[in-house]
C-alpha cells in the first residue's frame, strides 16, 4: 500500500487561455496535516475541485493511495474515501442536524437511490452519525433545525457531514472563514482532535491559525507553486511574506 495518501503530478486546470492551476505537483503523506495557502485567486479552491473531481484537470495525474483517479467522477472519489467542505455553507436549513447528517451519509452509500425500505438509520449508520457529531462538538444538537444554529455551529455541521462517511482524506476549504475568535478556536480544537490516521488538507487565510495546525505548507500564487516547507520555513520565507503583504506585484 502506498505511503502517500495523495499525489499530484503536474496538474493543470485551464479555463480557455486562463490556467487557474498551472503545473502543480505535491505529495501528501498518510495522516499528514497539510495547508494550502495563498492570496485570493491563487488557485487553491480550483485545486481542491480538481482533487475531488468537481472540476476535471486539463492535464496531469492525481493518485489517491496509489490509485490513479485523474478521470474518475466526483461520486467515485467520494466513495473511495475523499471528502470535503466548501467555502460557503451548503446545508439544508429547514432540516434538523440529524437529517442533514443522514443525507450526507446516504449520499455516499449503497442506499443512495433506494426507494424501498425505511429512511431510518440502521445501527451502524447511527454510530457513524454520533461519532461525527461528537468529533465536531455537536453531539447535543441532533434535533435542532439548521436555521437555529449559529454560523459557527453551521460550519461545525459541515465538518461533521464531511466526516460521517469515515473518509481517509478530508479537504477543508476555509473552515474558519467568517468566524469569531471563540468559534475559530473551536474549529482549531476540532481539527486537532481528528483521528491521527485521517489525512487532512486545508485551505486557510489565517496564517497564525494554520501554522499551528499543520505539519507542512504549500503556498500557491497565480496558480503556481510558490513555496513548500514546514510552518517554520514558511513563516521565514520572504517570497511568502511578500505575497501576503502585497509586495509581489509591486516588485515585479
Amino acid at each position: 500500500m502506498s505511503e502517500s495518501a495523495l499525489n499530484l503530478e503536474n496538474i493543470v486546470v485551464a479555463f480557455g487561455a486562463l490556467k487557474a492551476v498551472d503545473n502543480v505537483s505535491m505529495t501528501v503523506k498518510r495522516g499528514e496535516r497539510r495547508a494550502i495557502i495563498g492570496p485570493n485567486g491563487a488557485g487553491k479552491t480550483t485545486l481542491f475541485n480538481a482533487i475531488t473531481g468537481v472540476t476535471r484537470s486539463t492535464s496531469g495525474r492525481i493518485t489517491f493511495e496509489g490509485l490513479d483517479i485523474s478521470r474518475k467522477p466526483a461520486q467515485s472519489r467520494a466513495r473511495m474515501g475523499i471528502s470535503r467542505t466548501f467555502q460557503i455553507t451548503n446545508l439544508f436549513p429547514s432540516l434538523t442536524v440529524e437529517q442533514n447528517m443522514q443525507l450526507a451519509l446516504r449520499g455516499t452509500g449503497s442506499r443512495k437511490f433506494s426507494m424501498l425500505g425505511s429512511a431510518r438509520l440502521v445501527s451502524e449508520e447511527r454510530e457513524q452519525v454520533a461519532s461525527a457529531l461528537a468529533l465536531s462538538r455537536l453531539a447535543t444538537r441532533e434535533a435542532v433545525e439548521v436555521t437555529e444554529l449559529s454560523y459557527g455551529e453551521q460550519r461545525q455541521l459541515e465538518i461533521a457531514m464531511a466526516l460521517v462517511s469515515r473518509p481517509r482524506l478530508l479537504l477543508l476549504d476555509e473552515p474558519a472563514a467568517g468566524l469569531s475568535p471563540a468559534e475559530r478556536q473551536m474549529v482549531t480544537d476540532i481539527v486537532r482532535s481528528l483521528p491521527k490516521d485521517l489525512t487532512v488538507v486545508l485551505i486557510e487565510h489565517d496564517m497564525e491559525l494554520v501554522l499551528k495546525l499543520v505539519d507542512y505548507v504549500t503556498c500557491l500564487n497565480n496558480g503556481q507553486m510558490l513555496a513548500e516547507g514546514s510552518p517554520e520555513e514558511i513563516r521565514a520565507n520572504q517570497l511568502v511574506q511578500d505575497v501576503y503583504l502585497g509586495k509581489a506585484r509591486a516588485n515585479a
